[in-house]
């Protein structure tokens, strides 16, 4: 490939061409007499033009043969010639311009296989005849004479012209000036056909425009193109410049700016009024630790870590590793305890205006509040408030807080799957800091605040370790005083913290972990509480949240509790509070539309704001074999219709659907047994199940359900069938055995709760339930009768008869 070389001097041991004879060739003139058919070197990077001197670097192995030839001719002249492919190797004589430059070559080096060529730039030429069209390439060609006579006025302006736009463009790039002295030593300001070509030789214009100088021959119009190309060279080296000042100011100003920083810092560190960074930074951990009433682990730790940073280069990672631990551990509250607010009765106030409702939780929150006034602090115990969503668990650790004049940390511990997440990472890996708990007491800044652990029985394990292990330290009374954080490696008081944590059951908590807590159930609100809660909680709320005035927008009684009925009949009251959001962010949206306030919301409004109803009264199953159960989920309860029915009577047995759990499944054998050897005594025929294929069904099969409380509902619906009586309208609940005992059942109160919202006032409890049922608040147990069984036979007479018995 032949290529511009950047024009450094070849060097004197250079080979000469040399002739046959032997003898050195000596220089002809530019005038003397060229030859008609010359060999044709292509180049693909730029043309020559006549009146320069120029240095060639090309292949050897590509290129020898033609340089051989122009070595044995008499004229020693190559015709170079711009080609349109890529590269020179690859170019075809369909590929090479019609005009070229005829040049005398001077000196021919070879190294590394490549060639050094130096060529003498004579005349234009273009090609009339191909002779050879493979290399080495040969053609005949007609030269293309200079315009000859003097110059006139307008080809002189034009050459001033020129040569005032390579003056402006001297400053901008120093390589020119080599360049203008060089043209000057050969040619004179007075030779406009030579300025021309030299100040287009000058450009980083494209090939393609160079050639079209190189092949325009009248003088006017190649100087008038040479001008363009000029100015455009021009602009582009003025915007080069631009760039380059920018940046060398900017960096000018960062050095110099960096040089002042550094002779300030020798003058103050002269004058004793600055230190550096090592020394600053201990002299802040100094200063925090004389705030701090260290135990004598820390105290002994924190000496031997500040030793280590006195003697580490500020620039190594270890360096970066202990002024970080050192960060942590200075910065954490040791011996720094907010006052207690003991007041009870404040405490009361506080929890009265937070929640409506709930008096026994608070009851149970005071008298923990009690013991913690008569010992003079609130130390020891862990709560564990345990309830459906949205009753108020987290606002309640919020009241707790508040009533104690204590800071307030919560963060969620349900999916955490990594042990470290707990006790922290150790300081060998990369990026490790503290568990939850230190940085929950960073950020108080006390040694005693109030955290609170979310969904506590949402912990996971995974092969990171187990989350709930870990947190047995950290919630054991008798432990937490010697916490060992894994980063920390330093036993941490945490026995003065009041751990408050909340879990949806406590079936999915492991046992030991239970062990350590105080547990407080918070049951879902019934229908009047939740009409309470939203008029002086949630919609004053809402409102104030959109920034509408108090009185913007009005819902009365009958329009809260068909709101409740239809749309929010869970457990909690979030789910009413999204809706009552949802009517006041439309209420908003009409008063921008121009309608005057108070804006009234009635119960036929409803749909409108939030589409069709949600819940709807449950389908009042009736007939033999049906029967309502009373079920307790996570979510609170509920009620569980049961249906009973004969399929066919090919063969005996029975079957069970609904998407029952293993509990479930036994309770309906156990009662399916107890009734087959007891059908006389209550009044069934014995006959009915000798070839009798029973199935029993529980509605909402897509719903799990598992526990032993439906048994004596499972034994109601059979003995219904059998009879072929359909039971009164009452709801029940309680474990059976084979002998026909009832046991005892848990989430009394949601079940309750459960049948109210029902609208079923007459229920079955075990007899060993009753000491429960008394402790249901008064409100929840109004208007209801209920009965207690210790046997199936106390629930007989109550399913098809007239009851009495309370």
């Amino acid at each position: 490939m032949a290529v511009e070389d950047s024009g450094e001097d070849l060097g004197e041991d250079s080979s000469d061409i040399r002739g046959d004879e032997g003898s050195e060739i000596t220089l002809a003139r530019a005038n003397d007499v060229l030859p008609t058919r010359i060999p044709i070197l292509p180049v693909a990077s730029r043309p020559f033009f006549p009146g320069q001197a120029v240095p060639l670097m090309m292949d050897a192995e590509s290129w020898s043969s033609t340089l051989k030839v122009v070595g044995e001719s008499e004229h020693k002249i190559l015709g170079v010639v711009l080609v349109r492919s890529e590269t020179s190797e690859e170019a075809q004589t369909t590929d090479f311009y019609p005009v070229g430059t005829a040049c005398r070559v001077h000196r021919v080096h070879q190294q590394d296989g490549h060639l050094q060529v130096l060529v003498e730039c004579l005349q234009r030429f273009s090609i009339a005849n191909w002779v050879s069209r493979e290399v080495p390439f040969d053609a005949q060609v007609t030269y293309l004479p200079e315009p000859a006579g003097p110059p006139n006025e307008e080809i002189k302006a034009y050459a001033m012209a020129v040569i005032n736009t390579i003056k402006e463009l001297l400053p901008l790039n120093p390589l020119y000036v080599e360049e203008l002295r060089m043209f000057l030593d050969r040619f004179g300001p007075d030779d406009p056909s030579h300025l021309s070509d030299f100040a287009a030789s000058l450009t980083t214009s494209t090939k393609e425009q160079l050639q079209d100088v190189l092949e325009i021959l009248p003088l006017l119009p190649r100087m008038e193109k040479v001008l363009v190309l000029l100015n455009n060279e021009l602009e582009l080296a003025r915007a080069q410049q631009k760039i380059r000042r920018t940046v060398e100011e900017k960096m000018h100003k960062q050095q110099r700016e960096f040089f002042l920083r550094e002779q300030l810092k020798a003058i103050q560190k002269e004058l004793g009024i600055a230190k550096d960074d090592r020394t600053a930074e201990i002299d802040r951990f100094n200063e925090r630790i004389e705030k701090l009433v260290l135990t004598e682990q820390a105290s002994k730790r924190i000496e031997e870590e500040m030793d280590k940073l006195r003697m580490l280069e500020t620039g190594s990672p270890e360096y970066a590793v202990t002024r970080n631990y050192l960060d942590w551990i200075t910065i954490l509250p040791w011996g720094k305890h907010s006052a207690d607010k003991l007041d009870l009765k404040r405490a009361r106030r506080v929890l009265d205006r937070d929640h409506y409702g709930l008096e026994d939780v608070k009851k149970r929150i005071l008298e923990f509040l009690a013991v913690g006034i008569h010992k003079g602090e609130i130390a020891g115990s862990i709560i564990l408030l345990v309830g459906p969503p949205g009753v108020g668990k987290t606002s309640i650790g919020h009241s707790i807080a508040d009533a104690l004049g204590r800071r307030f940390y919560r963060f969620s511990v349900g999916g955490i799957r990594d042990e470290a997440e707990i006790k922290g990472h150790r300081r060998t890996y990369i990026g490790a800091m503290p568990g939850k708990f230190l940085q929950a007491i960073k950020d108080a800044g006390t040694a005693n605040p109030v955290i609170m652990l979310d969904e506590i029985d949402k912990v996971g394990a995974s092969y990171h370790g187990d989350p709930a292990s870990a947190l047995l330290e950290v919630l054991d009374p008798e432990q937490n005083s010697d916490f060992l954080d894994h980063y920390l490696d330093l036993r941490f008081d945490l026995s003065k913290v009041l751990f408050v944590c909340t879990a949806n059951q406590t079936d999915s908590i492991p046992g030991p972990l239970l062990d350590r807590m105080e547990v407080i159930q918070l049951s879902g609100y019934i229908a009047e509480e939740k009409l309470q809660i939203a008029k002086k909680y949630l919609l004053p709320r809402q409102i104030a949240r959109a920034g509408l005035a108090k009185r913007a927008v009005t819902l009365d009684t009958k329009t809260l509790r068909a709101l409740i009925d239809a749309y929010a009949r869970d457990a909690g009251v979030r789910r009413l509070e999204k809706q009552l959001g949802k009517i006041v962010r439309k209420v908003a949206v009409r008063m921008l539309e121009g309608e005057e306030t108070p804006i009234s919301v009635g119960a036929d409004d409803l749909k409108g704001y939030l589409g069709s109803p949600v819940f709807r009264d449950e389908r009042k199953l009736s007939g033999p074999g049906v029967v309502t159960g009373l079920a307790w989920t996570a979510m609170g309860g509920a009620t569980l219709s049961i249906e009973a029915a004969r399929t066919h009577s090919f063969t005996r047995g029975f079957k069970l659907t609904g998407q029952l759990g293993d509990v479930m499944k036994e309770s309906a054998e156990i009662a399916y047994g107890y009734l087959v050897g007891h059908a006389a005594e209550l009044g069934a025929d014995p006959a009915f199940f000798e070839n009798a294929f029973i199935h029993i069904h529980v509605p909402a099969g897509a719903t799990p359900k598992d526990g032993p409380s439906a048994g004596i509902t499972m034994t109601s619906a059979l003995l219904s069938l059998a009879r072929n009586q359909p039971i009164r309208r009452l709801a029940m609940t309680g474990e059976i055995t084979l002998t026909g005992e009832v046991f005892p059942v848990g989430g009394i109160r949601e079940k309750l709760i459960a049948a109210r919202r029902a609208g079923i006032r007459e229920i079955i409890l075990p007899e060993d339930n009753r000491g429960e049922f008394e402790e249901v608040p008064e409100h929840v147990r109004k208007g209801l009768k209920v009965h207690f069984a210790s046997r199936y036979h106390d629930v007989l007479p109550l399913l098809f008869g007239n009851a009495s018995r309370t």
